[in-house]
């Protein structure tokens, strides 16, 4: 099954008093490139996180985001410092015997004391497991929807190149009638010019030309390679540079094919395989 390399996945999980996100957004790329924005406490999963996503992608380039957000609960998760409290308010009261017109501290102000307030870290190890399996089904998420925009042009790619099998089928019925004809206009020709020729002669030229201005062989390739992109749709692994290439040989042979035309029917399909060999490129240049 082809897959797409344009894709966006997000999802999120929640990791103590925080919550984490994961966003991973694809596009087409010649090859795979991974880029992550992680916090510094963080950066030591990188080399694992980039490990997994070569594991399950193979083509693209892949920008991937993580977000650390603190809710609601983590405003509740505080602490004093007892010991250095009791020493601030210990010194408080020593000062305001030596200092009678002073103003006692306020809790608040005590609150607001460096340190004396404290929030309890993140554990950081858990956080790390955490963030790992959240990417892991990120990453999977970003695998399915790649996977149906590819269903999606796959159909496309399946549709142009039966246009084109209709196309050489369509060249291939009108071949004798085209050979014909150019053989009666070359003899005619000839006989305008009221001259007395070697009739063995004339009939090898005759042949010689019409082997040059034969297609068979072009819509022989034509129908080959046809079939070979039927194969390479039904296959479960990246087809993209495979497909590129084929590309590349249906034009070949759909210049030859419109090169050697000596009828105005034969040309206008040609052009009509071109049309449709550009419009399966398209999307070929974004298929993994």
């Amino acid at each position: 099954m082809l897959k797409s390399m344009t894709a966006f996945s997000r999802v999120e999980a929640q990791c103590d008093t925080s919550e984490i996100v994961w966003e991973i957004r694809s596009i087409n790329h010649r090859y795979l490139e991974t880029s992550f924005r992680l916090p510094e406490d963080l950066r030591s999963l990188e080399f694992d996180l980039r490990k997994i996503a070569q594991q399950n992608v193979s083509r693209g380039k892949l920008d991937c985001i993580f977000r650390l957000r603190s809710n609601a609960q983590e405003a509740t998760n505080l602490a004093l410092n007892q010991p250095l409290l009791d020493a601030l308010v210990q010194q408080a009261e020593t000062l305001s015997v030596r200092l009678t017109k002073s103003t006692p501290p306020t809790a608040l102000d005590l609150l607001n004391w460096p340190g004396v307030v404290e929030q309890k870290s993140l554990d950081h190890v858990q956080l790390a497991v955490h963030s790992k399996a959240l990417f892991k089904s990120c990453l999977q998420e970003l695998v399915e929807h790649r996977q149906v925009e590819g269903g999606r042009m796959a159909d496309l790619i399946a549709q142009r190149g039966q246009q084109m099998r209709e196309l050489v089928q369509q060249v291939r019925q009108r071949r004798p009638q085209v050979l014909t004809a150019i053989r009666e206009k070359i003899k005619k020709r000839i006989a305008d010019f009221d001259v007395d020729m070697d009739q063995n002669r004339l009939e090898q030229e005759l042949v010689f030309l019409m082997q040059k201005l034969d297609v068979a062989e072009e819509l022989d390739r034509l129908d080959s390679h046809l079939t070979e992109l039927e194969d390479i749709l039904q296959q479960n692994e990246p087809v993209g540079r495979r497909l590129d290439f084929l590309m590349q040989e249906f034009n070949r042979e759909a210049n030859t094919l419109g090169s050697k035309s000596a009828d105005i029917v034969t040309t206008q399909a040609a052009v009509d395989m071109k049309v449709a060999i550009e419009q399966m490129r398209e999307q070929i240049q974004n298929i993994e």
